[in-house]
């Protein structure tokens, strides 16, 4: 078969069985770019010079259900942290509420066959770290009840409740206090998500978890020896208890020779007086700058697909999906430059010998069935206790 040819058989599959994204930071761009003004950035045309994500492309990469990011950097604090969560949620609903034809607000599992049997894309949110609740149980179930139906338990710093795997250890992982979030978020139905969390948390927050977990864009260790991937130990116990990992196409996760070119890229940026993290026009011309005087290492299609295979080695391939984390990275792979290049990883997928059923399930059915079966857990907890108001 030529590679046309797979391409074609990708597009087809995705028609039937479109992707499951993990996690996009849209809402964070759009913040930072126009402070929200939609019609400044107005996703229904091509946004490509500003952005990885508009609806054309959604459209283009087969995109069925896309998981929005309600991230707030980690060093907002406190009643900041919740006020700046709330303005992305409120994003998220801007977006929904300004293109219905194409975006749909998504709660259950349900939601998202319903949104795919209407071609419609399933909107649903997570939250990125768990400074966004402020230690309050409460928050945490007002998030769920504003749409929320994941959250990253730390970002990229420790919190006062969990070790984060780009943060010095302070816990050992999970705290008591954190282990009664993790089984909150069981009680509610919100799906524990261990990207970014350090490896200790993640075995914590495994052990605690009666309900699938997910890892809403993180890639195998194994692979590319990064602190922010899946140990193969942690992949190995997501089939006992339900969960998806959902690798990332970010390159510094998944290339290794990306690792050390970005970590004196960003430490370029930080010396300039920006965040490590910006993604402003102005944050990319200085990576331009640097990039010219020491190429960049670009990872491709086939980079994500090597993660791929091995997670499906070690976890099986009921328990693996995708989170590109589009609009949350300055570079993207070649190939998979913006949401359209999904199709480009599926025919790479194809060409190695993974059947379509095996893809069905990496790009629709694994997610889906995780967020069920999280729902099915709530029900049963939530008939037998009560909310808790557990404090640090």
């Amino acid at each position: 078969m030529s590679a046309a040819q797979r391409l074609a058989e990708a597009r087809e599959l995705l028609a039937e069985h479109p992707v499951v994204d993990g996690h996009n930071d849209l809402p964070w761009a759009l913040r930072q770019q126009v402070r929200y003004d939609l019609a400044q950035r107005d996703i229904a045309g091509d946004q490509s010079a500003h952005l990885h994500t508009d609806i054309p492309r959604l459209r283009a990469g087969g995109v069925g259900a896309q998981f929005w990011s309600v991230y707030v950097r980690s060093d907002f604090a406190g009643d900041e942290a919740v006020s700046a969560t709330l303005e992305q949620i409120d994003a998220v609903a801007q977006l929904i509420d300004r293109y219905p034809g194409d975006l749909v607000r998504a709660l259950t599992a349900d939601d998202m066959e319903q949104a795919r049997a209407t071609g419609r894309i399933a909107s649903l949110m997570g939250a990125e770290g768990g400074h966004s609740i402020n230690n309050s149980l409460a928050t945490l179930r007002a998030l769920h009840r504003l749409g929320v139906r994941y959250m990253t338990l730390t970002h990229n710093d420790n919190i006062d409740w969990a070790d984060s795997a780009t943060d010095e250890p302070r816990h050992g992982g999970l705290t008591d206090f954190g282990r009664e979030v993790v089984r909150e978020m069981n009680r509610v139905g919100m799906l524990v998500d261990l990207s970014h969390v350090a490896a200790t948390t993640m075995r914590d927050a495994i052990a605690v978890s009666v309900a699938p977990v997910v890892f809403s864009h993180s890639s195998a260790r194994a692979v590319c020896d990064h602190p922010r991937n899946i140990p193969d130990d942690v992949l190995a116990l997501l089939p006992a208890n339900g969960g998806v990992a959902m690798a990332t196409f970010v390159p510094k996760f998944i290339l290794p020779a990306a690792v050390e070119w970005t970590l004196a890229a960003d430490e370029n940026l930080r010396a300039h007086g920006f965040h490590h993290l910006d993604t402003t026009p102005e944050a990319m011309a200085l990576h331009r700058v640097f990039e010219a005087d020491r190429p960049r290492p670009v990872a491709t299609a086939a980079t994500v697909a090597d993660h791929l295979d091995h997670m499906r080695e070690v976890a099986g391939v009921d328990h693996i999906g995708i989170g590109g984390d589009y609009d949350g990275t300055a570079f993207t792979p070649s190939g998979l430059d913006d949401v359209a290049g999904y199709p480009n990883l599926v025919a790479e997928l194809l060409a190695r010998g993974w059947s379509k059923a095996d893809l069905a399930k990496l790009t629709w059915s694994n997610a889906v069935r995780a967020l069920r079966d999280a729902e099915a857990v709530a029900r049963d907890l939530s008939a037998t206790r009560g909310p808790s108001n557990a404090v640090i």
